[in-house]
C-alpha cells in the first residue's frame, strides 16, 4: 500500500485515536458538571455519552479495516478482513447514532406534536434502511443501497422538520443547538441528496440491475475479503467515508453535551 491510499488509511487511524481520546474528554467532563445538571438531565447526557461510544468504537473499527460491502474489498489481509464482522459493527454503530437523535427529540417534543413523531419515527426508518443495507450486501444489488441511504435521507429530512418547529420556542443555548442541527441536516441532505444516492444508483445501473444470488452472496459475506490496493478502487467511497468516520463522530460525542430541550416546548 502506498500513495494516496496509504495516506488516506494513515489519516483514518489518526482520526480513530482522536476519536476515542475526544470521547474519554467528553466523558471526563460530563462527569465535572454532573453536580450542576438536574439528575434526570445528566441521566439522559450519559446515556447519550454510551450511545456515543458504540459509534465510536464502530467506526474506529472500520477505519482500521476499511472495507467496502458489495464489491467485497478490503486493504488487509486478517482474519478479521469480512464483510459480515464490519457490516455488524457498522449496524451496531448506526443505531447507536439513530437512538441519540430519537432520544434527544423526545426529550425536545415533549408538548410538541411533529418533534414527538419524528422521535418515534427515527428508529423503525433506521431499521428498515439496515434491513435494506444487509439485502445490499447479501445481493450486492446497489439499488437496495440506494434505497438504504434514501431511508438515512429520509429520517434527517424529518429531523430537520422537527427543528424548525422547535426553534421558535427555544431561548439560549437550546435555540443555538437547534440552529446548528438544522445548518447540519441541510448539509448532510445536499451530500445525499447530490453525491451519495447518486452514486449508488449510477453503481447499480452500470452493473446492470442485477444481483448474486442469496446463498452465493451469503457465502462471500463470510469469506474473507478482496484485498485491493487500487486507489481507483476506493476514491468514490473514500469521499463518504472520510467524513463519517470523523465529521459525524465529532457529532455523535457532542450531543452528550447537548444542552436541555426541554425549554423548547
Amino acid at each position: 500500500m502506498q500513495g494516496p491510499l496509504l495516506a488516506w488509511w494513515l489519516a483514518l487511524c489518526a482520526t480513530a485515536s482522536v476519536n476515542v481520546i475526544a470521547w474519554g474528554w467528553s466523558a471526563r467532563q460530563l462527569a465535572r458538571h454532573a453536580l450542576d445538571m438536574p439528575a434526570d438531565l445528566y441521566a439522559s447526557r450519559r446515556l447519550l455519552l454510551w450511545l456515543s461510544a458504540g459509534y465510536v468504537l464502530g467506526c474506529g473499527f472500520r477505519s482500521i479495516f476499511p472495507m467496502v460491502d458489495a464489491p467485497r474489498i478490503c486493504l488487509h489481509d486478517t482474519w478479521i478482513s469480512r464483510v459480515v464482522v464490519g457490516r455488524t459493527a457498522a449496524t451496531a454503530a448506526e443505531l447507536c447514532f439513530a437512538l441519540q437523535w430519537a432520544l434527544l427529540l423526545r426529550e425536545a417534543g415533549a408538548g410538541e406534536r411533529t418533534a414527538t413523531l419524528v422521535g418515534r419515527l427515527i428508529v423503525p426508518i433506521i431499521v428498515v434502511a439496515e434491513l435494506s443495507c444487509w439485502g445490499a450486501v447479501l445481493t450486492s444489488n446497489y439499488l437496495l443501497h440506494a434505497i438504504e441511504n434514501s431511508l438515512w435521507t429520509l429520517a434527517a429530512a424529518l429531523a430537520l422538520a422537527a427543528f424548525l418547529t422547535l426553534r421558535p420556542r427555544a431561548e439560549g443555548a437550546a435555540a443555538r443547538f437547534l440552529e446548528a442541527a438544522s445548518v447540519c441536516a441541510v448539509i448532510y441532505l445536499a451530500f445525499m441528496v447530490m453525491v451519495d444516492v447518486p452514486m449508488y444508483l449510477s453503481r447499480w445501473q452500470a452493473a446492470g440491475g442485477g444481483s448474486l444470488p442469496l446463498g452465493q452472496g451469503l457465502h462471500t459475506l463470510l469469506e474473507r475479503c478482496v484485498v485491493e490496493r487500487d486507489w481507483n478502487a476506493w476514491r468514490q467511497d473514500v469521499v463518504w467515508q472520510s467524513p463519517y468516520f470523523s465529521i459525524v463522530v465529532w457529532t455523535s460525542i457532542a450531543l452528550a453535551h447537548a444542552p436541555s430541550l426541554r425549554a423548547s416546548r
